[in-house]
Formats: structure tokens, sequence, C-alpha cells
């Protein structure tokens, strides 16, 4: 693997959750090439600033993405999380709002 990508772990994150919102932490970490600390850590700082939101669904997670919401950073904040995964080819499912 390249030692540098152009995008953050949490955008990879962002990325899986938005492919499928009951993935499991493991195949999330994975995929993205980090360790299930470091995404239950990434999870949990989307899941806190209410980048997604999680709710137990059996035995398993599934999250809501909130793609309307901005990115972080003040250079991409006129831009919204819906317009990077757009970009990335990918499509968000649409989960029914969480009770």
């Amino acid at each position: 693997m390249a030692d540098w990508t152009f995008l953050t772990n949490h955008a990879h994150v962002l990325l899986c959750v938005a492919k499928d919102p009951g993935m499991r932490l493991r195949d999330i970490a994975e995929a993205v090439g980090i360790t299930e600390r470091a995404g239950q850590r990434i999870i949990a700082e989307l899941v806190a600033d209410g980048y997604l939101t999680r709710r137990r669904d059996g035995r398993r997670n599934r999250y809501q993405l909130y793609p309307e919401l901005p990115l972080r950073h003040p250079l991409e904040r006129h831009h919204q999380i819906g317009e990077l995964l757009a970009a990335l080819g990918s499509e968000h499912r649409v989960e029914p709002p969480m009770p």
C-alpha cells in the first residue's frame, strides 16, 4: 500500500458506511486498512460530531450517514459530505430515520 493517500481514514470509513450501512466494524477496518480499534475511534468521532448515528439491529450496528453536512476543513466547508461521496462514485443508501 502507498505511504499516503488523498483521502483520510475518516473519509474511507464514510465511504464504507455509505456503501453498506450495516457493514461490520471488522469489515470496515479491513477495507480501510486500519485496526478495529482505530475503526472504533473513527466511528465514535463521526458519531460524536453528528456525521453518523448508530443503532443496534440485533447483534449488529446500523449506521445512518448525513450527506447534507459540511466537510470539516475550512477549505472545503462549502461542500457537503454527499458531494464527496458522489464524486467518488458512492451511491449513498438512504436509510429510514432512526428512532
